[in-house]
């Protein structure tokens, strides 16, 4: 008796066995759908659209007319090339005479920086 046992526990596990295998091969075919339905952003074309700085913000990245997003970008390499961040609270930047001006204020978060900056722009 118990050798008939032991027969049916191996069907049983062979059984298991089965679906397992084919259970990688799903997998592999869920990515490629992913990427293939994936569409590319739109810019918003104002931040495209060249604004001319203040006096006080040309003092600082030029008094051409540039898009919001360069005014941004020339004012964080001010910033790094100055090397006015606070090295213990990175959100913080201090200001030097020129951002004084800008700023309003010897310190200013960097969330504030952009309102700031737009506030500069005609």
């Amino acid at each position: 008796m118990a050798t008939a046992k032991k027969a049916p526990a191996k069907k049983a596990a062979a059984k298991k066995a089965a679906p397992a295998k084919k259970a990688p091969a799903a997998k592999k075919a869920a990515p490629a759908k992913k990427a293939a339905t994936k569409a590319p952003r739109k810019v918003n074309a104002a931040f495209l659209k060249p604004m001319t700085p203040s006096p006080t913000l040309a003092a600082i990245i030029g008094s051409t007319p540039l898009p919001r997003t360069e005014v941004t970008r020339k004012v964080w390499e001010y910033i790094k090339k100055h090397k006015l961040q606070d090295p213990k609270a990175k959100r913080n930047i201090n200001a030097d005479a020129k951002l004084k001006e800008l700023f309003g204020k010897p310190s200013v978060d960097m969330f504030e920086l952009t309102k700031i900056v737009n506030a500069h722009l005609k």
